[in-house]
């Protein structure tokens, strides 16, 4: 059988790149290696100086909630208060008026001296009623 010299059309090439193309994109993969080894060491990494979350100082946050203006959810969120108890304090405010002290959400029904006594380090200070305008003394 006699073999046939002439160039047949493959169906698709034997490489995606020529040779050429990927000693191109070898070489930038072993520069972006090289760099971020290079960040590294600069930065500390082979002295164990990167940021260790376990020794990072711990920070606090200050949590307050305006019991004038909050929604149910920021209510949950409280020791002692569900569900259930963060929207009757809603409710509460919704129909007989905004609340003039701390002490005033005790007309919500569930909430006693020591639920009121557990939530007042998270309740925003608010004004005293001789300086908000239009209030009785």
């Amino acid at each position: 059988m006699p073999l046939d010299s002439s160039p047949r059309p493959l169906d698709r090439p034997s490489w995606l790149l020529r040779r050429a193309d990927q000693a191109a994109v070898a070489l930038l993969v072993l520069v972006g290696l090289a760099s971020m080894m290079g960040w590294w060491a600069l930065r500390g990494g082979h002295a164990g100086r990167l940021l260790e979350v376990e020794h990072a100082a711990p920070q606090t946050v200050r949590f307050e909630v305006d019991i004038n203006q909050a929604p149910w959810p920021e209510f949950v969120l409280l020791p002692g208060i569900g569900e259930t108890l963060a929207k009757r304090i809603v409710e509460s405010r919704r129909t007989l008026g905004p609340f003039r002290d701390h002490d005033d959400l005790r007309r919500v029904r569930g909430i006693g001296p020591k639920t009121l006594e557990g939530m007042r380090p998270y309740l925003r200070a608010m004004p005293s009623q001789s300086a908000v305008a239009g209030s009785r003394p």
